[in-house]
């Protein structure tokens, strides 16, 4: 027999409509460090996402016409309800996701940022008056816009941050006055049912309908379900490029918002504090195991210093503590699960046939990558061109900062990439042409503060996130235009 090591936190089943259903099926839901049962997960099917858009569309206009005191109230009594469970919460995202503590601890801070700016942009929602006079056919009328809730949103979450990610889908959604669906990844649904049931007791309480949000877990045929209904508004997803291709194929032409993959680079100039910079490529390529899209994957350091700079790097991988994520010191634990990390071996083999060397780590136990370190990957092999969602980092020398954001640029992907230069011309110039949706100077391309816009071009999505960005994504303006009196001239 197996035991669940989560205490329960909210009803049973999947809270469809203004209940909790029965769900048709269950799943366990495992501690990928050392494969304890952290809980068994309601799954749902299809039926039931066909449901919960059936009762998001019965309160899409309940919920757009919900006053702005409302869905602020809620967002914030959430924010309170999410912060008095904080390490709660911080415990079980270890179990369910096998992060790092350090990094669940950030994951909840980022929550409660989220939720509270998402509360700050219900009092946003405004629109402009428009000067309609500028052709003498406006002669006597007047203009001005305002902003309306696109309509149902349905927010699906990856398994990497599966508690702020979904916040990312739920709270601006509610900000906006759309009913939302969530859907978590199906390894990591217990801390975004938590969630769930938090908001619908403070939508509750507000005096709005808990049916404005929804969650249905389950497979691909959930993910079908909810994505291609035509009723929906919106579609925001993140997750891998290939799903989000086919979930903006199949759900046309309702919008979709797609945050997807990277392989984010890091750029280190001749006159970059090399110190800093192997500081920034340990923090930025092992955090999170790894497993997050703008984690430093490709390193592109100029000739001059790639010698000083490997040295420096060698230097500090001693300093990455691998081991149980419930440990305060550990930075690297498992992978999500064990065929992660197998697809992650062929890569590195790939890798190393083909020329590459490996200069740290590269081992791989179970479900555990060592923090690797590969030097000289070619181009058109997986470890450099696409996303390996684990703690490794690949490094290429280059002649110089024009060639190195050539090689930048040379990829499917754009998300966020960083630079380490002394020079304000090197730094503006990577502003300028790097082709990615975020460019930090002199810090990790993993940077992200919840309120700034985020988002990538390429392959790496469409559409903006952060609680002010998501809501106009959200929103559709709605022109008005008066003539006061039937009289002209």
């Amino acid at each position: 027999m197996t035991r669940s090591v989560h205490t329960q936190h909210f009803p049973e089943g999947l809270p469809v409509g203004d209940r909790w259903e029965p769900a048709p099926d269950t799943a366990e839901v495992r501690f990928p460090h050392d494969g304890a049962v952290v809980a068994t997960a309601p799954v749902g099917d299809a039926d039931l996402a066909r449901r919960a858009v059936d009762e998001a569309v019965a309160v899409r206009e309940q919920v757009g016409r919900l006053p702005s005191r409302v869905r602020r109230q809620a967002l914030l009594a959430t924010h309170d309800a999410v912060a008095a469970r904080r390490t709660a919460f911080e415990e079980l995202l270890v179990l369910e996701t096998g992060k790092p503590l350090v990094d669940c601890r950030v994951e909840v801070d980022r929550t409660l940022l989220t939720l509270q700016t998402a509360a700050e942009e219900v009092a946003r929602l405004h629109g402009e008056t428009v000067p309609l006079d500028l052709l003498p056919s406006g002669d006597g009328l007047q203009g001005f816009w305002v902003r309306k809730p696109i309509g149902v949103v349905v927010g699906i979450a990856g398994f990497n941050y599966p508690l702020l990610l979904a916040t990312h889908k739920i709270a601006p959604a509610l900000a906006a006055g759309c009913p939302v669906v969530a859907k978590p990844a199906p390894q990591t649904p217990v801390a975004t049912l938590w969630l769930v049931h938090l908001v619908r007791e403070a939508l509750a309480e507000a005096g709005g309908p808990r049916t404005a949000v929804q969650l249905v877990t389950g497979g691909p045929e959930v993910g079908a379900a909810l994505t291609t209904d035509p009723r929906l508004g919106a579609v925001s997803f993140t997750g891998s490029a290939a799903v989000g291709h086919r979930i903006a194929r199949d759900a046309a032409p309702t919008k979709v918002l797609l945050e997807l993959g990277s392989n984010a680079a890091l750029v280190v100039a001749a006159d970059a504090d090399l110190d800093a910079a192997a500081d920034a490529v340990v923090r930025g390529g092992y955090y999170a195991s790894g497993q997050a899209c703008i984690s430093v994957q490709r390193v592109v350091v100029v000739d001059p210093v790639r010698d000083a700079f490997l040295d420096r790097l060698a230097a500090r991988m001693a300093d990455v503590v691998v081991g149980d994520p419930r440990d305060e010191r550990t930075r690297v634990s498992a992978l999500i699960d064990r065929r992660s990390a197998d697809r992650v071996q062929e890569w590195l083999a790939a890798a190393v046939a083909a020329g590459a060397e490996v200069v740290a780590g590269g081992e791989v136990d179970g479900a555990v990558v060592a923090p690797t370190v590969l030097l000289d990957v070619p181009d058109g092999l997986p470890a450099w061109d696409e996303e390996v969602f684990a703690p490794v980092v690949a490094v290429r020398s280059v002649p110089d900062l024009a060639t190195a954001y050539d090689v930048v640029n040379a990829s499917r992907y754009g998300l966020h990439a960083s630079v380490f230069t002394a020079s304000l011309e090197a730094a503006f110039e990577a502003i300028d042409r790097l082709e990615v949706g975020g460019v930090v100077v002199n810090e990790v391309p993993g940077f992200r503060s919840d309120v700034m816009p985020y988002g990538g071009v390429k392959d790496s999505g469409a559409g903006r996130e952060g609680p002010r960005f998501a809501v106009e994504e959200l929103t559709v303006t709605r022109m008005a235009v008066i003539r006061p009196t039937t009289r002209r001239g």
